[in-house]
């Protein structure tokens, strides 16, 4: 079966299984140190630091603004590094990708397998984040106040798919892995700082008009808004937003890919 883009979903569902049969080996210590590091922000900065906002932020107790933009930057982790560094390891020392494209296999059903698998990783880390602030809910945290979380998981397969694309894209373009140095630190880390996860971004001057040009942004003011019932016009223009970046990615980075190989 062949989807728009000449993907043969078979040959992508192939590659799909190949990563999540190996995972399946190492789940426990690969899900553990991404799960951890944003639970430890959320108790750390949530009631530690929350303690001394007594007011809160925009009207919500400081844990309960944190917490989405977490869920957030966990499901952007988990996508980032399965196509990061995992991918890379694959594509240049397994060799994997000339062994799939000696069968039937084109370049776009590996990419397309890559970007199933890396969103599964970021489904995980968002929803087991989620399962964690929900049961605080339970005893009298109230993180999780609305029906409108239910559609949670949906966004945070659209966060790992932007986020997966995003870091196919970087990856097609390099051929050293010391490289991922600056991805993390130059790319991923400023966003995770200034997206409005620990603070509103109009903080700064012009802060907000920058941060509508970038990914997590987007995906944090999805978060918080279905957390907290606050689905707004401009909620759904993020929608939008990472809809579009993701489907203009998805005809980009087989096309990088290509050229990385065929060149």
């Amino acid at each position: 079966m062949r989807l728009p883009g000449d993907i043969d979903l078979r040959m992508a569902f192939a590659v799909f299984m190949r990563n999540a049969t190996d995972y399946r080996r190492t789940w426990w210590l690969n899900i553990l140190p991404n799960f951890f590091e944003p639970v430890l922000y959320l108790l750390g900065l949530g009631i530690g630091l929350g303690y001394y906002m007594r007011e809160g932020l925009e009207g919500k107790d400081f844990i309960a603004w944190l917490a989405p933009g977490l869920m957030a930057s966990a499901a952007m982790n988990g996508a980032s590094f399965e196509t990061t560094y995992n991918m890379f390891v694959r594509m240049t020392f397994a060799k994997l990708y000339d062994a799939y494209l000696a069968t039937p296999a084109q370049i776009q059903d590996i990419a397309f397998g890559e970007l199933l698998w890396a969103i599964v990783r970021a489904m995980m880390y968002g929803v087991v984040f989620l399962i964690v602030v929900s049961v605080m809910s339970l005893f009298g945290t109230s993180i999780v106040t609305s029906p409108w979380a239910l559609l949670l998981p949906v966004m945070l397969a659209l966060i790992g798919a932007m986020f997966a694309l995003i870091g196919q894209l970087y990856t097609s373009c390099i051929r050293v892995i010391d490289l991922y140095s600056f991805y993390y630190t130059l790319w991923l880390t400023p966003l995770f700082l200034f997206s409005g996860i620990f603070y509103p971004v109009d903080r700064f001057a012009h802060g907000e008009e920058i941060a509508w040009f970038t990914p997590l942004y987007h995906a944090v003011r999805v978060c918080r808004g279905l957390s907290h019932g606050e689905v707004t016009t401009s909620m759904w223009g993020s929608v939008v937003w990472m809809a579009v970046v993701s489907l203009v990615l998805l005809r980009v980075v087989p096309w990088r890919l290509r050229r990385r190989f065929f060149r």
